[in-house]
């Protein structure tokens, strides 16, 4: 089973220098894929009709080199909004010029997306199943992987986006071809365990092994940005491995502390019974910080990630005198923590 990294946050993007080393940080310890995803490209999303600028497009095809030399996949994930209400003859030529250019950028593998729009189609899924079909047949990329409109039993996706079609899952999963990919989360949106079980089920729904989209460490919700996520993975049993086809992880804001709770998963799926995620977290955290810098992040561990940055009060400057001035990137990335500059507001996640 491949591990992978999928950039599907809301908020500002990491910088091309951050996605480079993250990658080539992790490439060494089993993370084979890099999917591009960010939210705030508005290119790959509301605005997915228009090109790209010439100097992004260029970055990208840079980055997806960058990834082959590392021996790592490279795909992007495209959300063509709302195409399915009216694929027309426009809509196609539209997206036809879209594949054409991210073919040029050196894809490995595409990702068509479904997340974040309306849901509430009886014919839901046929409209989708012939989207991607049109797209398979007309991009170079080795892989496809489509995310449902519905990607989780969390019922806060139908609230949002109308109530799921019966049926939906079982239906797309049946109209694909066989070889497409599909993204799944787990129970949950943010799904705090997922179990054998449940991916069983999933998997007979869908009639392929799930692609699993895990939505931590991740923190780009107006609630989830309040917090660091930096512990080790939990609730990812060495189990599911011969159940997923891939385990994509969607990281946190911040690029280096990230690499923390990133570098527990393959010593999880490794270690199995034998996994301990306190001792992962502390192997992980001087990896990445140097021991120095570790131990202060350790020490603090219960207060950046359970206490919400707006109810830190006087904790907050007690952090702001352990970590300012330091070099580290890490540091640096807690101190923009504290500032705010990291926060996610409510109408940023409605128009990205």
């Amino acid at each position: 089973m491949e591990l992978g990294i999928i950039e599907g946050y809301f908020g500002t993007p990491w910088s091309w220098a951050e996605r480079r080393e993250t990658m080539e940080f992790l490439a060494p310890h089993g993370y084979r894929f890099f999917l591009y995803a960010p939210k705030a490209d508005a290119w790959l999303r509301r605005d997915w009709r228009t090109p790209h600028p010439e100097p992004v497009a260029a970055e990208i095809a840079a980055f997806g080199a960058a990834c082959r030399r590392a021996g790592v996949r490279f795909g992007v994930g495209l959300s063509p909004y709302e195409a399915y209400l009216d694929f027309d003859a426009a809509a196609e030529a539209a997206l036809v010029a879209k594949l054409a250019a991210l073919d040029r950028m050196g894809i490995d593998d595409l990702a068509i997306l479904f997340d974040d729009m309306r849901g509430d189609l009886p014919d839901l899924a046929e409209r989708q199943a012939r989207i991607v079909d049109f797209a398979a047949a007309r991009t170079r990329a080795s892989r496809l992987i489509v995310c449902p409109s519905y990607y989780s039993d969390d019922p806060v996706l139908d609230r949002v986006f109308g109530r799921r079609p019966v049926g939906y899952l079982e239906t797309l999963g049946r109209l694909l071809d066989p070889d497409v990919e599909m993204f799944w989360t787990g129970e949950e949106v943010c799904s705090r365990e997922i179990s054998p079980g449940h991916i069983d089920r999933v998997a007979e729904a869908m009639r392929r092994r799930p692609f699993l989209w895990d939505n931590y460490p991740v923190n780009d919700g107006q609630r989830l940005s309040q917090h660091l996520h930096l512990r080790g993975f939990t609730g990812r049993p060495a189990a599911l491995a011969g159940r997923l086809s891939a385990h994509a992880v969607n990281p946190a804001l911040q690029p280096a502390l990230t690499r923390i709770p990133l570098l527990t998963l393959p010593e999880s799926y490794r270690d199995g019974d034998a996994y301990r995620y306190g001792d992962a977290f502390r192997r992980a955290a001087g990896a990445v910080l140097g021991e120095e810098l570790a131990t202060l992040v350790r020490d603090d561990l219960l207060t950046l990630q359970e206490v919400p940055l707006d109810l830190l009060g006087e904790k907050a400057g007690q952090l702001r005198g352990r970590y300012e001035g330091r070099p580290e990137p890490g540091a640096r990335e807690i101190m923009a923590w504290l500032d705010g500059c990291y926060r996610i507001s409510h109408a940023l996640v409605q128009t990205q």
